[in-house]
């Protein structure tokens, strides 16, 4: 099974176990998670991503220290279905598609138009979001804000139109609470890459980076299609 779809899977069987087949009712503690893992065939940190998926919707409760429990409400779901979550997949999947239209190409204008300012604006909110990860704190703002500011640099008066993309992209990516780890380790890692490209004002190599970053991302939300 693909790497970036093997959480979701592992949700969906949870999810049929729990609300379709009711073979565990409300109140119910799973198994530990060493159990768990092994019946379905995961790792733990896959069942633990899609235990969080599950919990995010209202399925699951993590009560510390105690363990994982079928919600008490989870009978209130009805028809939960992930619908719902292919819905927001698929929304995901057409701002991720257009971002990796246009933001390479701002970082590859932004190297050649930024002034002094504008470039050390970049870098410093470059450096914001990686404040953020590290502090395990919520990266959204940060990280809104320095895409913001290469667009701008950018100067362009219709790609600044299409910054709300931007803005809804990263906070229903960083919301949605699946593969937070592994996107924020390859934000890390992508923005490092885009940053010594802009501070050399290299803009074929920002232009690269850029597109690598957008291209990681939908990789780990399973949002690239097959064979691009």
């Amino acid at each position: 099974m693909p790497r970036q779809n093997l959480s979701q899977q592992t949700a969906d069987r949870l999810y049929t176990t729990i609300v379709v087949e009711q073979q565990l009712q409300p109140g119910e503690k799973l198994p530990n998670e060493l159990e768990l893992a092994q019946q379905l065939g995961v790792s733990r940190a896959t069942l633990r991503e899609a235990i969080r998926t599950l919990a995010d919707r209202g399925v699951l409760e993590v009560r510390r220290g105690r363990g994982t429990f079928v919600s008490p409400q989870v009978e209130e779901i009805g028809d939960f279905g992930f619908s719902s979550l292919e819905q927001v997949r698929g929304q995901l999947r057409d701002l991720f598609e257009l971002r990796s239209m246009f933001e390479p190409r701002c970082a590859a204008l932004a190297c050649r138009r930024a002034a002094p300012e504008e470039l050390s604006d970049i870098l410093e909110k470059g450096a914001a979001v990686e404040r953020c990860i590290r502090a395990g704190r919520d990266r959204t703002q940060a990280d809104q804000a320095f895409h913001t500011a290469i667009v701008r640099a950018a100067h362009n008066e219709f790609l600044l139109r299409l910054l709300p993309i931007i803005h809804q992209a990263v906070s229903t990516a960083v919301e949605r609470g699946e593969h937070r780890e592994q996107l924020a380790e390859d934000t890390l890692r992508d923005h490092a890459l885009l940053l010594e490209f802009l501070k050399k004002r290299d803009g074929e190599g920002a232009e690269h980076a850029m597109a690598i970053h957008m291209r990681h991302s939908m990789d780990v939300m399973g949002l690239a299609e097959p064979g691009l």
